[in-house]
C-alpha cells in the first residue's frame, strides 16, 4: 500500500465519522425539541385543569343587562329587643263612621327571587314593595308591581355595626365614605331601581346614628322629592331628628312581623299590628319574602281587611313636627 491510498483511507475514515456525529448531535437535538413540546403540551393540560370552569349558565349581567351578583344578600339584622316609641295617639272620632286605621305592609328585600316576588304580587291587598338595588331581578318585579299599581320604595343599604363580616350587598353606604363617595353611590342607587316613590334602610344600624351622613343622604332624598321610612334597625337612630330638620316626608317601622319563621308568631306579631294601627290610627309593618310570611298572610288577608284599612307606605308618611 502506497502513502497516497493510506492517506485516503483515513480521510474518507474521519469523514464517516464526523458524519454519524453529526447525525447524533441532529438526532439529539430533534429528541429535545419533541420532549419540550411534549413537556409543554402536558404543563398546558394541567393548567388547563386546575383553571375554574366556566359557567354555562347566562350570566347575571346577561339577564339583568346590568352588573349584579347570584348571592342574596342577608335579609336584616333585627335588633336584640323589640324597639318601642311613642306615637301620637289618635283621636278617636264621635261619629259611627270612623274610618278603619291604616296599615302599610312592606315587603323588603326583593329582587333576587322572582317567584316569590310574583307570589306576593298576585295576592289580592294593597302592598309596598322594597326592592335592593343592583339585584338580579329588580327591573322586571318593579316593572310587573308598577303595572299591577303597587308602590315600589328603594331598600337602601347601610353599614350594620357587624360590617364587615356582614354585607349588606351590592351598593352599601359605608361610614368611612367621603360626602363626595357617598353621594355618587346614593344616586346609582336611586337610578337603579325604576319607578321608587321613597326608601327605606336595608340595616343601617351603625350608619342611621351618623347624623351628618343621614343627613347628606336625606338631602338628595329630599332633591328627588322622595319618602324615607327608617326600619328602625337600632334604638339609637337619628333618622327622625335629620328628617324634622329637613323636613322629609318620614315614618317609623312599628313591627318586624317575620324575623321568627314561625306560623304562629307571624299570626301574633300581624295581631301585634293591627292593636297599635288601631290605637294610633295608623301602623307600619314590615315582612320578608318568605314562603312561610306569603302563606301566612294569604291565610289571614280576608279578616285583616276587615279590621284594616291596607294602604300604601306613601300614605302613612308625613314631616315629623
Amino acid at each position: 500500500m502506497t502513502k497516497k491510498s493510506g492517506k485516503k483511507k483515513k480521510t474518507a475514515g474521519k469523514s464517516r465519522t464526523q458524519k454519524t456525529q453529526l447525525k447524533k448531535v441532529v438526532s439529539g437535538l430533534l429528541f429535545l425539541i419533541v420532549l419540550v413540546a411534549l413537556v409543554g403540551v402536558l404543563v398546558h393540560q394541567l393548567l388547563l385543569r386546575r383553571s375554574p370552569i366556566r359557567s354555562l349558565e347566562p350570566s347575571a349581567k346577561s339577564l339583568a343587562g346590568k352588573k349584579t351578583v347570584h348571592k342574596i344578600p342577608v335579609y336584616e339584622i333585627y335588633p336584640e329587643k323589640e324597639i318601642h316609641y311613642k306615637k301620637p295617639t289618635a283621636k278617636s272620632e264621635p261619629t259611627l263612621t270612623r274610618e278603619l286605621p291604616k296599615v302599610a305592609i312592606i315587603i323588603d328585600d326583593i329582587g333576587y327571587d322572582r317567584r316569590i316576588a310574583e307570589k306576593f304580587l298576585n295576592l289580592d291587598a294593597v302592598l309596598t314593595f322594597s326592592l335592593l338595588p343592583h339585584s338580579l331581578f329588580q327591573d322586571k318585579i318593579a316593572g310587573k308591581a308598577h303595572e299591577k299599581g303597587f308602590e315600589t320604595m328603594l331598600h337602601l343599604p347601610l353599614e350594620p355595626l357587624e360590617y364587615p363580616s356582614v354585607d349588606p350587598g351590592p351598593g352599601t353606604l359605608l361610614t368611612s365614605m367621603s360626602p363626595d363617595e357617598l353621594i355618587i353611590q346614593l344616586n346609582k342607587n336611586l337610578d337603579a331601581v325604576p319607578f321608587i316613590k321613597g326608601v327605606n334602610n336595608h340595616m343601617g344600624s351603625k350608619m342611621t346614628t351618623s347624623s351628618t351622613q343621614i343627613y347628606q343622604i336625606f338631602s338628595i332624598l329630599k332633591k328627588r322629592n322622595l319618602f324615607f321610612i327608617d326600619s328602625l334597625t337600632t334604638s339609637e337612630s337619628l333618622c327622625k331628628p335629620s328628617a324634622r330638620l329637613l323636613q322629609l316626608p318620614f315614618a317609623q317601622r312599628d313591627v318586624f312581623i317575620d324575623h321568627i319563621q314561625d306560623p304562629d308568631f307571624i299570626r301574633k306579631q300581624i295581631n301585634l299590628l293591627i292593636r297599635i294601627a288601631d290605637k294610633h290610627g295608623e301602623a307600619i309593618g314590615i315582612v320578608h319574602p318568605h314562603i312561610i310570611t306569603y302563606n301566612i298572610l294569604r291565610e289571614l288577608l280576608p279578616e285583616l281587611q276587615k279590621k284594616v284599612q291596607l294602604v300604601h307606605a306613601s300614605k302613612i308618611v308625613r314631616i315629623p313636627s
